[in-house]
């Protein structure tokens, strides 16, 4: 079907040659007064099949038309090779359908770009930025162009997947544990402040029958801060839902404020599950290394921008430095000898590790290469050795070359992974939750 629209909005495009050839037919004009009437139906309504979401639908509209558009204005460059060489037309009537087909092309163009750029999760800022400064420079510009439709064309189909397996199995409520979720984030992070935090996986996990709290503590404190927060928050899920217990996944720090909270403030008796994911149980060496040589005065400066920052995203007290001392390997230590694992309480843990610096996001692109140094194998922030707790132990680490960073583990980048599908490995997770009956 966009083989067929891409020769119509061709032969539309090139009309005035079309009729230049056909001696000013009627049959040439109608088909040029329809043509032109279908083009602009075509840019309002790239297709009339229904999609599963709006943003779906956007997005598949946007690539069709692009699409086309690539096509199309290689078969019209085509044409007019043979208008020029083949045909007797005057230099006025080759200009003539030139800017036709120009300013046509210009229309298709920006129509599909913009839906795409507005819709897609998978082009990021990489290939938008890209696509904007090279978009004017012949060659390069029909590089980036493939690219863009090949990422969101496969954007696209994956999410139709996702969706059409969600709709298969609404009814199975794989999700729906006995308690509720409570998702606990890392530091320097907010769990939804301006978006969240675990980007597509809670609403997959509602999708599937779960129900979501999350911690709500501040980005930049203590452990031991934290955890107090963490326990009023677990404590007010409690007396919201009548659920006794709730069931903790929490990521990074956000483990530790939580081991905190079940060995040394009570919360144990309120919790039923703690998977930590990618969470520093035994510190980072680098981070240690790299306080102990700073001056204070750099460090102390460091920590003023930062706690600055902190309080314009919504925390009322910051303390970058009594948050980034807690993840230090000795910090760690004195924390494992203070909160023994409880009995009432499952605990497992998930790791995964970055197999090439570059493919992690800015920071964690250079600060895997030293943590590396210190403590080996790593996700671009905690090293492999630090991750494993409790029971079982879950290490991700998908086939190729791309591995899963500190942030891709909780799907913070909204980024497709070959081989790995983050929002189906939480719906496994939580499925593993209920089967265990909590």
């Amino acid at each position: 079907m966009t083989a067929i629209c891409s020769i119509i909005i061709f032969a539309v495009l090139n009309c005035y040659a079309v009729m230049e050839l056909a001696d000013f037919s009627i049959f040439s004009a109608l088909f040029t007064v329809l043509g032109g009437l279908w083009f602009i139906i075509f840019n309002i309504f790239p297709s009339f099949k229904k999609q599963n979401t709006a943003k779906n639908k956007i997005l598949y509209d946007g690539t069709r038309i692009l699409k086309i558009f690539l096509s199309s204005a290689v078969l019209s460059i085509i044409f007019l090779f043979l208008i020029i060489f083949l045909f007797d037309f005057e230099v006025k009537d080759i200009i003539i359908n030139s800017v036709i087909v120009v300013l046509c092309e210009f229309v298709l163009f920006w129509n599909g770009i913009i839906r795409v750029y507005c819709t897609s999760s998978q082009l990021g800022i990489k290939w938008r930025v890209l696509g904007i400064i090279f978009g004017l420079i012949p060659i390069i510009h029909l590089i980036l162009l493939i690219k863009i439709i090949s990422v969101t064309d496969r954007e696209y189909k994956f999410e139709l997947g996702k969706r059409q397996l969600e709709e298969s199995r609404k009814d199975q409520k794989m999700c729906s544990t006995k308690y509720p979720i409570l998702l606990v984030h890392g530091v320097f992070f907010r769990d939804s402040n301006f978006f969240n935090y675990w980007g597509r996986i809670p609403q997959t996990l509602e999708n599937n029958g779960a129900k979501i709290y999350y911690g709500e503590q501040q980005s930049a404190a203590s452990v031991e801060k934290s955890a107090e927060e963490l326990t009023e928050k677990i404590r007010s899920v409690i007396a919201e839902t009548n659920c006794e217990k709730v069931n903790i996944i929490a990521h990074s720090k956000g483990g530790l404020d939580s081991r905190y909270a079940i060995s040394c403030l009570g919360a144990d008796k309120y919790i039923a599950s703690l998977t930590t994911v990618n969470t520093p149980h035994r510190g980072c060496q680098f981070a240690e290394y790299l306080l102990n040589k700073v001056p204070d005065s750099f460090r102390q400066g460091i920590a003023d921008k930062y706690n600055k920052a902190l309080k314009k995203l919504g925390d009322t007290n910051p303390d970058f430095l009594a948050a980034v001392n807690d993840l230090t390997a000795s910090s760690c230590r004195a924390l494992n000898e203070k909160c023994p694992d409880s009995p009432e309480v499952f605990y497992q843990s998930i790791g995964s590790k970055m197999k090439k610096a570059h493919n992690g996001q800015f920071p964690l692109n250079l600060s895997s290469m030293f943590v590396k140094m210190f403590d080996g194998a790593n996700d671009g922030l905690v090293s492999e050795k630090s991750m494993k707790w409790g029971e079982k132990f879950t290490f991700l680490e998908p086939s190729g070359n791309r591995g899963i960073s500190h942030g891709d583990v909780i799907d913070l980048n909204r980024e497709n992974i070959k081989g790995f599908d983050v929002r189906e490995f939480y719906v496994d997770v939580v499925h593993d939750l209920k089967d265990r009956g909590f």
